[in-house]
């Protein structure tokens, strides 16, 4: 699939990724077999990349298949793995089983994140590689960030963060080594679309996915829409107001159709982390 190009930086040169890349190859060359934490998003998908060139089959991405992760998303990691010829691994997983998690607190990340990786650190002993791997970059480093926190706790390894490579830098090393998600747009899960406090269930979680495929299936391709129990409040960039007005009607339809008595658009448009303002 062919996304809208995401900006990034003209004053990374190619020398600059070339290095950048064999930094990566170099650090993860150390061990003796990696799994990757893929979600199928641009940093996971260039870890994994990185991490089949690095070790060959002594390397492997496992995603996990949850209530939180799109259908959509799902199949496009399946097709994003193919392309990289790794080893790809697909895991159930319930984070509304996790203690903490469905109760939405500020840390909601970390209770997720500390369930995958304890899992995903059970499988890498079961299969003797030595380490689990996680995209986190240098960007993510500030803010809100408690599944790093899980992340540092479960030794995992972040090498882009460790390495300081930015998020621009590995939009770039994914353009260079030919993926086609290089420009993918930002991704989150699916419970990021509840506001802190409220209570995270399956059907929400459902309700939101059919509604962002609506939104989808009208061309928009950066998109939240925010849970505020019986109200949809849609984030969109605003390059894509257009779009919704001119299909206000079907939205409108649709999205109560759905369960949603009130459908609203915020007007800051689309952007990443928007219940963090509230911590």
């Amino acid at each position: 699939m062919k996304y809208q190009s995401s900006p990034v930086s003209d004053e990374i040169t190619d020398s600059c990724i070339h290095e950048r890349i064999e930094q990566v190859i170099d650090f993860l060359q150390k061990f003796d077999g990696i799994l990757v934490a893929f979600s199928g998003g641009v940093d996971s998908s260039v870890l994994a990349a990185l991490a089949y060139r690095a070790l060959g089959s002594r390397s492997t991405a496992v995603t996990a298949q949850s209530q939180t992760l799109s259908r959509r998303e799902l199949e496009s990691a399946k097709r994003t793995a193919k392309d990289i010829g790794i080893r790809h691994i697909i895991i159930p997983y319930n984070e509304l089983e996790e203690p903490g998690f469905a109760q939405n607190p500020v840390d909601r990340c970390y209770h997720c994140k500390t369930g995958l990786f304890r899992a995903l650190g059970a499988m890498a002993d079961e299969i003797g590689f030595d380490a689990v791997a996680d995209g986190t970059n240098a960007s993510e480093l500030t803010g809100h960030r408690p599944g790093h926190r899980a992340a540092i706790e479960q030794h995992i390894l972040t090498p882009f963060a460790d390495i300081g490579i930015t998020k621009d830098e590995i939009r770039q090393m994914g353009r260079s080594m030919g993926l086609d998600v290089w420009d993918k747009p930002q991704q989150a899960c699916l419970s990021s679309r509840f506001p802190y406090g409220n209570t995270i269930t399956e059907e929400g979680l459902k309700q939101v996915e059919q509604a962002e495929e609506i939104l989808f299936d009208l061309g928009v391709e950066q998109y939240r829409v925010r849970h505020h129990g019986d109200t949809a409040r849609i984030e969109v960039p605003e390059n894509y107001f257009r779009t919704l007005m001119i299909n206000k009607d079907t939205i409108i339809v649709r999205f109560k159709e759905l369960g949603y008595t009130y459908i609203t658009l915020d007007l800051e448009g689309f952007r990443s982390g928007s219940f963090d303002v509230s911590i």
